[in-house]
């Protein structure tokens, strides 16, 4: 049965204000975890969790990337996951096809989350969002109204209660510098990047973070779900797809940005003139920022949804390729990362703003192979062999001439 709110598109055409959404979105969320990458796990969210010296501009670069880039990226990230799967549903029942191919696609993309996990890179988002996505799943069926009510209404229980844990153990005035058993693991990762091995940093994600991925499940359920449930509601009211009137979407979107960015600086100055305590900079990240980044991530993927790449550009059409090689480029950077930050033995030793030279470098080289590489081929690597294992068989991969 065909869903009126469903955009009806050719099976073989793709949205491309989704794909260029999602090659910012992929770039950006290596901009948030480029400190995780190349510092202990710790300075994720803690400045004071930096290996190296703190420089008088880290607090600054801090705060501009609390307020430009953490949260929001993986929010864009998630709305548009739940709009794949939107789209996802609309071409499998126009074949004739269920939930269980959808299924399917998010066992897999499970498998791959754990091995990008155990094997890569300790905080993948792959698993959480095959676990999301199978919550979501049955919720496609609702109307738009009804996704976005539930939408909202999970998203703000999830904030408030946030803020209520966070806040209580800021509060409290306990580990302002972090829990202890922290600090050691922190001094175990950098004492397997500068001594170790591959084998030990994989043996020490088995022993010492060998659920981490359910945490980090349980601490983005309320998040992620709700997300993936407004990029589904989005995409079926046509915002991705040019049935909004593009000046009053962008009028509303910019109003949008503006106000989340105002409280999400307001809440960066409460935490510097918080010290940057690791308590104060888990409430500001967990607590209290998840309100004011909502509008910014409904108004950032407003925004990008009407620009389409022109025939003869040359930014807009890379960044479109990367995003449609999403998948393969979030594994290829935690592989250049790992060499990068194990392999070479720079884990620790890179100050905020060097690393933030790797994300560039990193950005231009998913810039540069990603398009010739579709020139070449339909899908990314790593996509093709997604899209083989959901149907279950070896799907075409070169372009033919």
């Amino acid at each position: 049965m065909t869903d009126p709110h469903m955009p009806q598109l050719p099976a073989d055409r793709r949205l491309a204000s989704l794909d260029l959404t999602r090659g910012v979105a992929v770039m950006g969320i290596l901009a948030a975890n480029i400190v995780a990458f190349g510092q202990p796990f710790i300075a994720y969210t803690w400045p004071g969790g930096f290996a190296t010296p703190p420089g008088t501009a880290d607090p600054w670069l801090w705060a501009a990337q609390f307020v430009v880039i953490d949260g929001k990226m993986r929010g864009l990230f998630s709305l548009l996951f739940g709009a794949g799967m939107a789209l996802f549903a609309e071409r499998a029942a126009a074949r004739g096809q269920g939930d269980l191919l959808q299924l399917r696609r998010l066992a897999w993309l499970f498998a791959f989350g754990l091995l990008h996990f155990y094997f890569l890179w300790r905080g993948d988002i792959l698993a959480s969002y095959a676990v999301c996505g199978l919550l979501v799943l049955p919720m496609l069926r609702w109307s738009p109204v009804t996704q976005i009510g539930a939408a909202m209404t999970g998203y703000l229980f999830g904030a408030v209660s946030s803020a209520l844990v966070f806040g209580g153990w800021w509060a409290s005035g306990t580990d302002r510098a972090g829990p202890a058993s922290e600090h050691l693991d922190a001094q175990r990762e950098t004492a397997i990047a500068h001594g170790g091995g591959y084998v030990e940093y994989v043996t020490h994600a088995f022993a010492a973070h060998r659920w981490d991925w359910l945490d980090g499940i349980s601490q983005s359920f309320t998040e992620t779900v709700p997300l993936m449930l407004l990029g589904a509601a989005l995409y079926r009211l046509g915002l991705f797809d040019g049935r909004i009137d593009r000046c009053a979407q962008a009028r509303w979107a910019l109003a949008a940005v503006v106000i989340g960015s105002v409280l999400t600086v307001l809440i960066a100055a409460w935490a510097m003139r918080d010290g940057l305590s690791y308590t104060g900079t888990l409430l500001a990240q967990y607590g209290l920022q998840p309100v004011a980044r909502l509008p910014v991530i409904v108004g950032f993927a407003a925004l990008l949804a009407p620009w389409r790449p022109k025939s003869g550009a040359w930014f807009a059409p890379r960044v479109a390729a990367a995003g449609r090689m999403a998948f393969s480029n979030y594994i290829f950077t935690s592989v250049v990362m790992l060499l990068v930050f194990q392999a070479l033995g720079l884990f620790g030793r890179l100050d905020r703003m060097a690393l933030y030279g790797i994300v560039m470098v990193t950005c231009v080289a998913m810039l540069g192979w990603s398009q010739p590489w579709l020139a070449r081929f339909r899908y990314g690597p790593l996509e093709w062999l997604w899209r083989s294992l959901t149907y279950g068989k070896r799907m075409p991969m070169r372009k033919q001439a």
